[in-house]
């Protein structure tokens, strides 16, 4: 079901787009950057994060180049608190994709998307597709376009 919605999702926002399924698994950085053939850093990972605490916490999707770290300090100052990493299950159940398929494409609701700079280093980047061997190759720019995404300095 992730998939469908990922294929249905691009299929009416971004018809010139296609998910890649392939027969390997591309559910780590490092599996999807040698299916693909690219630089681990090309693979941008989809991280869910709930930012602050208590009744002013909110979840959203940070997309950042593969090897990069979360730093919270720079997440504190660009989203105004202090990140914390939502577990499998709240992924599954936020974004509807399984944990090594996350992608910010086919979500049952819209969530605010935030795009690291390292994103920028690369003319493509490859996202998951919503399953643990499906990929999106497409250009940063149009990745924070097709999800109305905020750039943002936050890794390391």
């Amino acid at each position: 079901m992730s998939l469908e919605s990922v294929k249905a999702d691009l299929a009416t926002r971004a018809p010139d787009l296609s998910v890649i399924v392939t027969s390997s698994s591309t559910a780590t950085v490092e599996e999807a950057a040698a299916t693909h053939g690219v630089e681990p850093d090309q693979i941008a990972k989809t991280l869910g994060v709930k930012v602050g605490s208590g009744p002013n916490a909110r979840t959203v999707l940070v997309v950042m180049a593969g090897t990069k770290r979360l730093d919270n300090r720079l997440t504190k100052e660009a989203l105004g608190g202090r990140p914390r990493f939502l577990n499998g299950e709240e992924v599954l159940a936020l974004t509807s994709h399984p944990p090594g398929g996350v992608c910010p494409f086919g979500l049952p609701e819209p969530l605010p998307v935030y795009c690291d700079d390292s994103l920028r280093a690369f003319e493509q980047i490859i996202p998951a597709g919503g399953a643990t061997n499906a990929s999106v190759v497409l250009t940063p720019q149009r990745l924070a376009e097709l999800t109305s995404a905020t750039w943002v300095r936050v890794s390391i």
